[in-house]
């Protein structure tokens, strides 16, 4: 009996989500609210520290159909740099790393979409912090089938990650340990947590 269930829920599961709409052509605003841009460095050479900036925006063209036509415009306010410790939030938006009131926003434009299998792309493009750009690629997990929120809203979702070197946009404030290695990394993780609106 719980072996035919458990086929039936699979079943009624899958249906689903064949049923659920393919993500077409379209302009979609990224959801402030509901998006979120994360951060993980090394600190002295034996944790990660993670952080968060609480304001990303932008907008999304996707062509599923005709990559070429896609484009990604997306900014983080550097001045939410979030690590649940204000000491540290403050550094970080000195001189010494974000210099925030200098550069108030990291920037991302696109410049090529490419296929990298079943729901995931290659997005390269031109970052844009502390004054610098430099090209970096987005590995991208969807953008996820359409669903209509509560309010009748058609959202997506999408997550991307890449790894930079923080040295080569400026931000080199570092102390170098006793025995060795770097109080923070150079290298940085970022993760992108995007919920996206169709524009009507």
């Amino acid at each position: 009996m719980q072996a035919r269930r458990f086929v039936l829920l699979t079943s009624m599961v899958l249906s689903a989500m064949t049923m659920a709409p393919a993500i077409t052509a379209a302009t979609w605003d990224i959801d402030a609210g509901h998006s979120t841009a994360q951060f993980k460095v090394k600190h002295l050479m034996v944790t990660n520290v993670t952080g968060d900036f609480g304001k990303v925006t932008g907008v999304i063209n996707y062509d599923p159909a005709d990559l070429a036509k896609s484009s990604v415009d997306a900014t983080i306010d550097a001045t939410t740099v979030d690590t649940r410790n204000p000491d540290r939030d403050k550094h970080l938006k000195s001189p010494d790393f974000f210099d925030a009131e200098k550069f108030p926003t990291i920037t991302f434009k696109s410049k090529k979409f490419e296929k990298a299998g079943e729901g995931k792309l290659k997005v390269t493009g031109d970052l844009t912090m502390h004054g610098v750009t430099k090209e970096v690629v987005l590995d991208v997990d969807g953008p996820l089938p359409e669903v209509k929120d509560p309010w009748g809203n058609v959202k997506s979702g999408a997550s991307a990650t890449t790894k930079i070197n923080r040295q080569e946009f400026g931000v080199s404030w570092s102390k170098t340990l006793d025995g060795g290695g770097l109080v923070v990394s150079d290298e940085v993780y970022v993760t992108i947590e995007l919920e996206l609106k169709k524009k009507v």
